[in-house]
Formats: structure tokens, sequence, C-alpha cells
């Protein structure tokens, strides 16, 4: 009964593609299939007529009904379609159909694990049935498709062939220490210490050092080595104390964040929500060279998404450092099985698509650390570092 619950439903979410796609393959098949002609020629094959033979080379898909062919289709991977494209012109036009990558972009999205600057689809594709452009055109949903999806960004390499030569006599030389200012929600409220978990991980990230507190308590620098290659630095910035955390958790109190300071905006911004860090925290920002976001990506939880901004805002002033360091979001839920709120949703929800400087979105989960590494490999290689993976033999 379920299975058959579940069937029905995938049939449902097809039922759109399935109404719209003879009107999508008419408009543009440029050169749509033609009859063959009918006199047949010796050992298989037809004439043109014009005298000459060609090949018979009619391919029973091609003549099952268009809603079959869409069918059909749907259950195929994206390599797969791309792969079917290369058959024949009829194929190539057929599988760039707006509406069969549209669909393949709001079915296979939700699972995608990180987003960045460079990938982040618009948000008019994901709220509009078929958007369609000034001129009339619809949008190409399958280039959108193939630069957001984490699979096709991991085949494109950011650096020329000669690249590689170069970033290696670069590895050769002594970097100093990056240093990132952790911050944000889920590194508070989460049940599980993202921090904590990470200190106790020698296997994945060995520690190499604690630095003494020296802001003020709000903070403390930890030391890890990454793929036995680099050393990093994590200030984790906490914005009450540890006791404070815990009596919010357990719902017998309110916290309130004691690292902005909330100004009323002037000129066209008088309405909006806008903060400063305090003293202590700007000192810290100046030092760093990039930061991280620890959003608590967990679906039941309320965020103020405007107030989420606004400290980010606040923390990445370019007056208190260098333009332009990058960004890592990482969205953390407590353990495998908790439903998260996509990473694709989550860079909406938070804008930082409207961030001038390089970002990246990773889920996370606090409990095994799993996608942390991912994105610890994406913030070192923005400030310079390039990892290098060992040959397992």
């Amino acid at each position: 009964m379920a299975e058959n619950v579940g069937l029905q439903g995938e049939w449902g979410r097809l039922e759109s593609v399935l109404n719209t796609f003879r009107h999508f393959r008419d408009r543009y098949l440029m050169n749509p299939r033609k009859p063959v002609a009918t006199e047949v020629c010796p050992r298989g094959a037809r004439s043109d007529g014009c005298g000459e033979a060609e090949e018979y080379s009619e391919n029973p898909l091609q003549e099952l009904p268009v809603d079959v062919q869409l069918y059909i289709m749907s259950f195929l991977s994206p390599r797969d379609i791309c792969q079917l494209g290369s058959a024949s012109h009829y194929w190539h036009e057929l599988v760039r159909d707006p509406v069969l990558w549209r669909y393949f972009l709001l079915r296979d999205l939700p699972t995608w694990t990180s987003v960045d600057w460079n990938s982040l689809p618009g948000a008019d594709l994901l709220k509009t049935s078929i958007s369609e452009l000034d001129d009339g055109t619809p949008n190409d949903y399958m280039a959108e498709y193939l630069r957001s999806c984490p699979q096709s960004r991991g085949l494109k390499s950011s650096l020329p062939r000669y690249g590689t030569m170069t970033s290696f006599f670069q590895s050769l030389i002594t970097h100093a220490e990056p240093r990132f200012a952790m911050f944000g929600p889920g590194l508070e409220e989460m049940d599980d210490s993202l921090i904590t978990r990470m200190m106790n991980s020698p296997g994945l990230l060995p520690v190499t050092g604690i630095s003494q507190r020296q802001i003020d308590g709000i903070g403390s620098g930890v030391s890890f080595l990454f793929n036995n290659q680099h050393k990093f630095n994590i200030l984790a910035l906490y914005s009450t104390t540890s006791k404070e955390r815990e009596q919010a958790r357990t719902g017998q109190s309110n916290t309130v964040n004691k690292m902005f300071l909330h100004e009323n905006g002037t000129g066209e911004n008088q309405h909006a929500f806008q903060y400063r860090v305090i003293p202590q925290v700007q000192e810290a920002c100046r030092a760093v060279d990039g930061f991280i976001y620890v959003a608590n990506g967990e679906a039941h939880k309320k965020h103020n998404w405007r107030d989420e901004y606004a400290h980010i805002l606040a923390m990445t002033d370019p007056n208190l450092g260098t333009p332009n360091r990058p960004l890592l979001v990482l969205s953390c839920v407590t353990r495998a099985g908790v439903k998260r709120i996509p990473c694709v949703y989550m860079a909406h929800e938070l804008c930082i698509n409207l961030l001038n400087r390089p970002w990246m979105v990773q889920d996370t989960e606090v409990e095994t650390l799993s996608g942390l590494l991912d994105g610890m490999e994406w913030i070192l290689g923005q400030v310079g570092i390039k990892i290098f993976k060992k040959l397992s033999l």
C-alpha cells in the first residue's frame, strides 16, 4: 500500500512536465523528425529520393509517444541524459528541454550538500513555473543545473593545466598559519558542541595548540592540522558564557547576544536592522584571514533571518580588515537523520549572495563532522593554501 502511494506521488510530480512537454518539443525542435522515404533499397537501406541510399537507422525509442519518452528519461541521471544527447540531432535537441531540466533541478537540489558564490541558482528559477526572459526565450535550465550541481563543479578545475606545477612550487613556500573567526547560532544552540567534537577527533583534525584567551573571555583560539599538511587556527567567538548557553538549551532562560550592538539605520536605511560588533571582537576581526559562520540547519528551528544577515554584515565589515575575505557557512545539524534546510535555501534565506566576497555553504553534521573537511578545504584554498590529496596505492 505504501509503495503504491509512493508511486502515485512520483507520477504526480511528473504530471506538470508531461502536460507541457509536447509544447516545448514542438517549439524548440528546429528540425522535427520527418517521415523516411518509402523506396526500399537492398541490404536494409532506404533511398532519400535522389537516387542515393542511406543506412536505415530508425530508433524504436523515437517511435514511442513523447509522454513515454519523457517518463523514461525522468529515471535517467543528468549524466546519462547528456550522453543521450550525443546520440543524434533528434536527441540533442530533445534533451535540452527546459521543463525536463527544471524537473531535475527541483528534484535534486534538496540533496546537494554544498553551494558557493559561483553556483547558486537564482531565486526566480525556484519560485516560478517556467521563467521567461525579456525576449521570450526560456531560461537554460540545463546550463543552470550543470553550473550548480556539486558533481559538475567537482569536474571543473580552477587552475589551467600549467597551474598544477605552479601550485606545487607554491606549496613549498612556508605560509603563516591562517586564522578564522568562527561564530553563529549553530555554535551555541546545538545539543552537541562543534568545537568540542573538533577538538576530540584526532584522527580527523589533530589539535596542535590552544592559545590563551586574549579577548576578555569572549573567545579562544585552537590550532588544528589539516590533512597532516597545514596548520590553521579557529578563533571561536561565543556571545554568551557556557552556563548561559546550557540554560538556554534547556529552556530555563533566554540568551542575549553580547557580541553585537544594535544601531539605527541612517539615510535610506532608516528602517534597516544594523549592528556593529563590540570593540573586543573588532580586534579579532582585524586579525583573521576569513570567517566561518555556523548556522543552525535543522528544519524545525525558527530563524530570524534578518538578524542573522545583519550579524554577518557586522562581522565581515570591510572597515575591520582586508576586504573580500572568504566566508564559509557551515549549515549544521546535530546528527544524521535530522531533517535539514537544503544548503541552496540556506544561502538564499541568509542573503549571502548579496555579499561582495567569496562564500560557500556546506552541509555539516556535528556528531560525525561529516562535511567539515570539505568546507575547511575550500576556505583554506581561498586564502592561498593548496591541499594535495594523498594517492592510495
